[in-house]
């Protein structure tokens, strides 16, 4: 099955480190985040990854090449600007039967097989990768009844939500919802394919899982880097160079 990995942002959220380098390149363990992403693709079976690229694409394209040094057979798609989190897509030809997506910042020990698997069993026109994330709002919040009157304050309380992993799997019907949008935002996307009535399905994953395009969360991942290393099984992969 073909991969896609969309790495054409600016990362700006991870500025001023992305002002030098494209986001695919920071480094984590000595190795560019986007290395490792490509290095669990290889080991789940995808041979064939097409890089989505934009922003620096010349240095991203010195770094990976062909692919061959990794396993795979990597090719590219150029946008000459901004084309969304989504839209890209409609620049990559030949993408005839089922395909996967996966942001360039992504860590995560999900089953790549489990998740196309799960596509094909449920059916429909995309499945979206989900996680359970808690996230603590750093402040007093106040419940109050629209009076003025405070009904209950809440120091720092964490909530839960659904969350995108950023990894999809998608039928090749689904550009015809991209091709000839121009600038497109998943959301926006997921929006038309619902109002359509197309199937969007959703895997939860309980495993680990974490988009490293924040301060916070790369500093986090690079300070645990050893043992998310062995989390993702990729501990010899990254030390045979």
């Amino acid at each position: 099955m073909r991969a896609i990995i969309l790495a054409g942002g600016k990362g700006v959220r991870l500025a001023p480190v992305t002002d030098v380098i494209p986001k695919p390149l920071v480094p984590l363990g000595g190795r560019p985040i986007m290395e490792i992403v490509i290095r669990q693709l290889q080991r789940h079976g995808f041979r064939r990854i097409t890089l989505a690229v934009g922003y620096m694409a010349d240095l991203i394209r010195a770094y990976f090449g062909d692919g061959a040094k990794l396993g795979v057979d990597i090719d590219y798609s150029y946008e000459s600007r901004p084309l969304g989190t989504i839209g890209p897509l409609a620049l990559i030809d030949g993408l005839d039967d089922t395909f996967l997506v996966i942001n360039a910042d992504v860590l995560t020990d999900l089953n790549y097989e489990d998740l196309v698997n799960f596509h094909k069993t449920h059916g429909g026109v995309a499945t979206i990768g989900a996680y359970q994330r808690q996230v603590t709002i750093d402040l007093g919040v106040i419940k109050a009844d629209g009076g003025h009157q405070v009904q209950a304050y809440i120091e720092k309380p964490t909530v839960s939500h659904l969350v995108s992993m950023g990894i999809y799997v998608f039928e090749p019907y689904i550009l015809s919802y991209i091709r000839g949008n121009g600038y497109l935002d998943f959301p926006d996307l997921v929006s038309m394919l619902l109002r359509e009535g197309q199937q969007v399905s959703y895997l939860p994953h309980n495993g680990y899982w974490l988009d490293i395009g924040r301060h916070d969360d790369y500093a986090q991942a690079a300070e645990q880097f050893e043992d998310l290393n062995r989390k993702l099984g990729l501990l010899p992969a990254i030390m045979d160079r």
